[in-house]
């Protein structure tokens, strides 16, 4: 009698601690399922300002729009490529593309900016989402011929990017009243002095980083960022 008291109770604490080790285990995976959803719940989506002309180096805007706080876009825009094909803003309907403002002939800050362009273009040369435009800030001698020649030079990807000439005063117009990037001169005749910087346009047309082409460290932000509107887009 008393050997089967002990079995019983021998039985009884094996269930005993089968249940507790099954309690334990729940509470400690609870634990961690809730503590994950916690994070996510209050650690805040990774986000991108939307860039308006009063917020921007005020040289770099037209003071026409200086004041614009909200709803401003890329304008449409008719320009030719390295191909002599026309370009407009049909072509980067849909897509996250990287903007700048160069010339063919440029001794000081363009190599370094089409380098790191081109450090752009390796990283997503296989994300067909994101594309990459240059525009001239000297059309009357970067002509097609000449484009054509600079990106053969520095083996630009025709299917990424392109580098667009045309109407001076249309780029003009585009750099200091839709990518704010550039500054007036002194000259006029919408003669422009082209910054170091690099554009992040969204699939709104809205700008949404301006970033140092001439920093590595940028470029590396930069491509964070690209990563970023992806998923918010």
């Amino acid at each position: 009698m008393l050997y089967f008291c002990i079995l019983r109770y021998q039985y009884i604490m094996k269930l005993f601690r089968k249940r507790d080790f099954i309690t334990v285990g729940f509470i400690i995976v609870f634990g961690a399922v809730s503590v994950t959803l916690f994070y996510f719940i209050l650690t805040p989506e990774k986000t991108l300002p939307i860039y308006q002309p009063y917020e921007v180096n005020e040289k770099l805007v037209d003071s026409s729009i200086s004041y614009i706080s909200k709803y401003h876009k890329i304008s449409d825009f008719e320009l030719t490529n390295q191909n002599g094909e026309t370009i407009t803003q049909e072509y980067y309907k849909n897509k996250i593309y990287v903007a700048d403002f160069f010339f063919t002939t440029c001794q000081s800050i363009c190599p370094i900016m089409t380098k790191n362009m081109l450090e752009v273009q390796k990283e997503l040369k296989n994300d067909k989402d994101i594309l990459l435009l240059s525009h001239t800030v000297m059309p009357e001698i970067d002509s097609v011929q000449q484009l054509k020649k600079y990106a053969l030079e520095n083996r630009i990807d025709d299917n990424k990017w392109n580098l667009v000439t045309g109407d001076k005063k249309q780029i003009y117009d585009l750099a200091r009243k839709s990518y704010l990037a550039v500054e007036d001169s002194e000259f006029g005749n919408f003669d422009m002095i082209h910054t170091e910087n690099f554009m992040l346009i969204d699939k709104q047309r809205q700008i949404r980083g301006f970033y140092d082409g001439t920093d590595k460290k940028e470029i590396e932000r930069l491509l964070l960022d690209i990563e970023i509107l992806k998923n918010l887009n």
